[in-house]
């Protein structure tokens, strides 16, 4: 606790000296023996370096039948101790099971990769990722309590789809071209419906908070995909636009996705915050149609870029997310800014053109703080 501060608070009238008291007690029994605990993980680092390197050192002269038996009995020992142990860890130090279960996640992870590697084989990414998801994706959904294990899934589930439809991402000819460009735009949007799915979970489930980061993180995914798809299409040239019946049906297929999403969550879930969530995503998918009509068009792009932060902006002050307005107003202006330059390729060849680009940094960045202080929503609310 800040002494310092609370003295302060006491004699800026904040707290009286009985709370001030009343706040020392709790902080001297609630404290957390850092100094002890950084010892503690320091001997378990260089423990678990030393077990590494040893192996390391050895690893030529270790059977790999016996390093996959190792490998695989010690994610049984950590599964038994999940099934034996898990609910008691959930009920009583929650952290402690949601280690057991990144620490599983992992094992599992490098024994398909242990796997491989005895076997000499290989294959893409996404294929021992999605074969993880399904052996793994069950039980941290089902167990699962933190961002970590949130994060986890789905940044597996992004990796995964990301891998798969990169590639299928270049148009070939045929029909056969056609459907494995849709079928690659269909896989890269699949992590967008966990905003609606986890608005479902929310509803039935009573780790209501793991299900609302799932949500958070697939509604992060979808914007970041718009942004993505607005700022790329500025660049694009005259040979993706030859292609535009099949980025335009991709594209589609990716919109679909979004308004299913924007559906899901709606049906789950009246309150404001879903309304505001649903809009983002009708906003994300609009995004989507409307990238194909700017391949090649720089200002296009950016107004596009642009118009869905903007969105973004509106459905935070109609849901009370004050940190994502402000990250949207940061975005239109970082935004803004990179788009002077684009636009002037000699701003930066002389000093006048440094002066004058630092001139119209200093005047976004200060039109910026303004809006984001003027019209942020008061207070905090999860999305």
């Amino acid at each position: 606790m800040n002494e310092r501060k609370l003295k302060a608070w006491i004699e800026a009238g904040v707290v009286d000296p009985d709370a001030a008291a009343r706040i020392r007690g709790w902080e001297a029994s609630h404290a957390r023996p850092l100094a002890l605990w950084a010892m503690i993980g320091i001997g378990a680092l260089a423990i678990g370096l030393g077990i590494v390197l040893v192996v390391a050192a050895n690893w030529n002269d270790i059977s790999p039948m016996l390093r996959l038996s190792l490998h695989l009995a010690l994610l049984a020992g950590l599964l038994g101790a999940v099934w034996w142990r898990g609910n008691q860890l959930a009920a009583r130090q929650p952290w402690w099971q949601e280690a057991l279960l990144f620490i599983c996640g992992a094992l599992g992870l490098t024994f398909l990769a242990h796997l491989g590697q005895v076997y000499q084989t290989t294959s893409p990414l996404w294929q021992p990722v999605a074969v993880w998801l399904l052996l793994f994706g069950p039980l941290l959904l089902l167990r699962g309590r933190s961002w970590l294990t949130a994060l986890t899934v789905m940044l597996a589930a992004m990796i995964a789809v990301s891998d798969y439809s990169l590639g299928t991402a270049a148009p070939r000819s045929g029909a056969w071209g056609r459907r494995s460009t849709d079928a690659g735009a269909l896989i890269a949007a699949l992590p967008i419906l966990a905003a609606g799915l986890g608005a479902y979970a929310r509803r039935l489930s009573a780790r209501e908070d793991f299900w609302r980061r799932i949500e958070q993180l697939g509604l992060a995914y979808a914007v970041g995909m718009a942004s993505s798809l607005a700022l790329l299409a500025g660049h694009w040239g005259s040979t993706e636009r030859a292609d535009t019946p099949y980025v335009a049906g991709a594209l589609v297929i990716q919109a679909a996705i979004a308004l299913a999403s924007a559906a899901l969550l709606l049906l789950a879930q009246k309150d404001t915050g879903a309304r505001a969530a649903a809009a983002v995503l009708c906003a994300v998918g609009l995004t989507m149609v409307l990238s194909q009509f700017c391949l090649g068009h720089a200002i296009a792009s950016a107004l596009l870029f642009m118009a869905l932060w903007c969105g973004v902006a509106a459905a935070a002050i109609h849901g009370g997310w004050r940190a994502i307005f402000q990250l949207a107003v940061a975005a239109v202006a970082l935004r803004l800014i990179v788009l002077s330059f684009e636009l002037d390729d000699n701003l930066l060849d002389n000093g006048l053109g440094l002066i004058a680009g630092g001139v119209i940094t200093l005047a976004v960045a200060g039109a910026a703080t303004v809006i984001a202080r003027r019209f942020a929503p008061p207070k905090e609310a999860q999305p």
